[in-house]
């Protein structure tokens, strides 16, 4: 740690010292150097200390893309106070839900999202504070008021264990369950993705995935470890993205697998942009296709990282080093202070084998909010946090993910996974992309079924992909089925939109079935 009393709000402090005047954060509306950023981060914490706000209170934010959720997220977190993004997408009710189970007391808004106040059913009293827009009159107004408290601070001390950020998960499988993380896990986090992404003082990181993401806040988080610099872009707009990185001489940017696909469309029709800042782009989520990432290391002349987390594992756990171009998929590694086992009903596997991935870290979060069962179910007490994903490690160390563990099909006790099948399938020249899912069957109990997107100006029907499959996967595990889409739809994050693709799949069986 850079800091004497261990508090992550101050992850900057060292910066500020070296380089107070150097900028720190940029986006559409201000540039703030690192002693600004420092000052208005203290700002916050002297306004929320008035209004009764203590070490450990929660503190809530429904924020786009802007400055102020930087400043806002450290400024809470000098205080000893926990700061909790809410996904501004989110409806009303999930919100809601977030607010109540939180026991949030403050909750910063950008003035384009008040109306959906209106729709929150609260039980308790939430002090609102207003970001931006015409200032209203029965409620704080941040842009006014921050000028009037004090731009020292003097940082609660914390230890190690100490929750210092509030994540709620998706909940795609039922309500979301909050996230506790401690403020020497996330120091760990940024400075293991400073040693392993060397960045340095002269990096600028562009960001225009939503902030209140562990993926983007951990990317922040690192490049402010190291003394850089953060451009912030309101939303994802090819043209919007290639201008900021000629602009502002972006070295790096993140991004899931369907943005770089429509960034590498947009480029081969605008060539003019010059990238030669761009040292590296990082990508989450789910894996490339190794012809994406052929293409990115051809056309923007920048090596390709790899990363593979959870919001709690810290949330990042492994990731690819920087190196020169390959033109192959880059390998994962566990980063520095990660301990990895592969598990199948709780006893370790051999190397190479698939199962269940574990993983032990500083970094690992303390468990859920309020629920004491499921943090039970899902962390050891050796510290181990199972993943609920299905990898493989080979004799390398280097890791493989295979998907999620509930993903797994048992094609008439043949253990399938929906990624290898993907990869197969991939290798066809008509393929651009593919998801594989499973369906109820009356002999094999489960069966898988691909539904494709094919290349532009390619074709290829079901029987010869099957061919295909034949000639390069194991038989049991053929896709019965496979459908074709024009473009796989796509959620707010970038991820397949799971929800939408089974109802399309169902769909089209019961047409199958009708016929």
């Amino acid at each position: 740690m850079n800091n004497k009393t261990g508090n992550f709000g101050e992850l900057f402090t060292e910066a500020v010292k070296q380089t107070p005047n150097k900028i720190a954060v940029i986006d559409y509306e201000a540039r703030l150097t690192y002693k600004e950023l420092n000052e208005r981060s203290n700002q916050v914490a002297s306004f929320l200390q008035s209004l009764g706000v203590k070490k450990g209170d929660r503190v809530s934010l429904l924020l786009p893309n802007d400055f102020r959720f930087i400043e806002i997220i450290y400024g809470t977190m000098k205080l000893g106070a926990i700061p909790v993004p809410i996904n501004i997408k989110l409806p009303p009710s999930i919100i809601s839900y977030i607010l109540e189970d939180s026991e949030a007391t403050i909750l910063f808004c950008h003035h384009s999202l008040l109306d959906v106040l209106h729709n929150l059913d609260l039980e308790r009293k939430v002090n609102v504070i207003q970001i931006g827009g015409t200032q209203r009159k029965d409620i704080y107004y941040y842009d006014s008021l921050l000028g009037g408290y004090s731009t020292n601070f003097e940082t609660e001390p914390v230890n190690d264990h100490d929750t210092c950020l509030l994540l709620y998960t998706s909940g795609s499988t039922g309500k979301p369950k909050g996230c506790l993380l401690t403020h020497g896990g996330q120091y760990w986090n940024a400075e293991a993705l400073r040693e392993v992404r060397e960045l340095n003082s002269s990096e600028r990181l562009l960001i225009f995935a939503p902030l209140y993401h562990a993926n983007a806040l951990v990317n922040i988080q690192s490049t402010l470890f190291a003394g850089g610099s953060v451009v912030i872009l309101p939303k994802v707009d090819a043209a919007m993205i290639f201008e900021a990185i000629e602009r502002e001489q972006v070295t790096f940017m993140t991004a899931v697998p369907a943005i770089y696909k429509m960034l590498l469309s947009y480029y081969r029709d605008n060539k003019g942009h010059n990238l030669s800042s761009l040292r590296f782009l990082l990508c989450g989520s789910s894996e490339l296709a190794q012809e994406v990432v052929i293409e990115l290391e051809k056309q923007f002349n920048v090596s390709v990282l790899e990363s593979y987390g959870l919001t709690e594992g810290g949330p990042v756990v492994f990731s690819s080093r920087r190196t020169s171009q390959t033109g192959k998929r880059p390998f994962l590694e566990a980063l520095p202070g990660v301990q990895v086992q592969i598990v199948d009903d709780e006893k370790p596997l051999a190397t190479n084998k698939i199962g269940e991935l574990w993983v032990k870290s500083p970094g690992v979060a303390k468990g859920y909010w309020k629920l004491p069962k499921v943090t039970a179910e899902r962390f050891t007490d050796e510290g181990w946090l199972k993943t609920g994903d299905l990898a493989r490690i080979d004799e390398s160390g280097h890791a493989y993910i295979a998907g999620r563990k509930d993903d797994m099909i048992s094609v008439g006790g043949e253990n399938t996974y929906p990624k290898e099948v993907e990869n197969v399938l991939l290798k066809h020249s008509s393929v651009r992309d593919v998801i594989v899912t499973a369906i109820p069957h009356h002999l094999k109990g489960q069966v898988p079924i691909a539904v494709v997107e094919c290349r532009t100006g390619h074709s290829i029907t079901e029987k010869e992909l099957q061919d295909h499959f034949f000639e390069h996967g194991p038989v049991y595990a053929y896709p019965r089925h496979i459908f074709f889409l024009e473009s796989l739809p796509l959620a707010g994050t970038g991820k397949v939109d799971k929800v939408l693709l089974k109802q399309y799949v169902d769909d089209q069986l019961k047409k199958i079935k009708e016929e």
